[in-house]
């Protein structure tokens, strides 16, 4: 598969890991546990934005690209989303810790693994490297209403939160 496209559904079955946030484990040396995120299941009656990137704690992707949703999120809330998740390859340990670092609270944001690059490959948009590639895509009740991949990894337009806004 080439990436999705406008009026595709949402594959099924897809899985995340991730770790809730909670006050009791809000410090980032804090652990939590683990959990299977049934984002198929979870999405199907939502308007979701997922937008992935190469790696927690990198460049471009702490630098602007999880920044910009952050600040963005209440009018992205106001345009009626109900889930809004960043989505690596990192493990749910780093991904739990990457949100803490950058003071996400409640869920706001939900920061999930894609164990091995999984489902970005199973979509055909994982990088060179076996990664997760940088793209986005929005569905709306498990229907896509925009999907984007980025050209290059530190390109960042089609997935940015400003495009993803004029989209919705």
């Amino acid at each position: 598969m080439s990436g999705l496209k406008a009026g595709d559904n949402f594959p099924e079955d897809v899985v995340f890991s991730y770790i809730p946030w909670s006050a009791d484990a809000g410090e980032i040396t804090a652990c939590g546990i683990p959990i299977n995120y049934k984002a198929s299941q979870d999405w199907a009656n939502k308007k979701v934005i997922l937008f992935a990137l190469p790696g927690a704690f990198t460049p471009v992707c702490s630098a602007r690209h999880v920044p910009e949703y952050i600040e963005r999120l209440p009018e992205i809330r106001e345009k009626g989303v109900d889930v809004v998740a960043v989505l690596a390859y990192n493990d749910a340990y780093v991904m739990s810790a990457w949100g803490k670092a950058n003071e996400v609270t409640n869920n706001d944001i939900l920061f999930l693994s894609d164990p091995e690059a999984k489902f970005s490959k199973s979509i055909g948009w994982a990088d060179q490297e076996g990664r997760t590639g940088r793209y986005v895509i929005v569905l709306d009740h498990g229907k896509v209403t925009y999907a984007a991949r980025e050209p290059a990894k530190n390109h960042l337009e089609f997935s940015s939160a400003d495009n993803v806004i004029k989209q919705l």
